[in-house]
């Protein structure tokens, strides 16, 4: 192994630490942690099975094993973006939901508040 695959692995072994240390810790939740371990997992194969890094990279009319890396490295990490994007959207979806409940909820009760006055 060179000096990039050795490089690449150790990276990707400290990004699978820090997500499973993060989930232990309770930092992270698991839907959320699995996609981060997944694209680690990823990157750590290619590290350990240099070929067929090289291979993709040639498949995808790339010069070089690193360019590779990058362009895989690129393209996993704007799928957890856009999945971190859509569970953004929907927790703020359902706060606007929780909010208004709770304005009719208080709403009912200054009303009855007031009826019995």
């Amino acid at each position: 192994m060179d000096r990039f695959h050795l490089l690449l692995a150790a990276l990707s072994v400290m990004l699978i630490l820090t997500v499973l240390r993060s989930l232990r810790q309770e930092r992270i939740r698991v839907e959320h942690s699995v996609s981060w371990l997944a694209g680690g997992l990823v990157l750590l194969a290619l590290s350990l099975f240099p070929r067929v890094l090289a291979e993709a990279g040639e498949w995808l009319g790339l010069s070089g094993a690193p360019l590779a890396v990058l362009m895989l490295a690129l393209a996993v990490f704007v799928a957890i973006f856009y999945r971190q994007s859509r569970a953004l959207s929907e927790l703020k979806d359902m706060n606007i939901t929780l909010t208004q409940r709770l304005a009719i909820v208080e709403f009912e009760l200054r009303s009855r508040d007031e009826a019995r006055t």
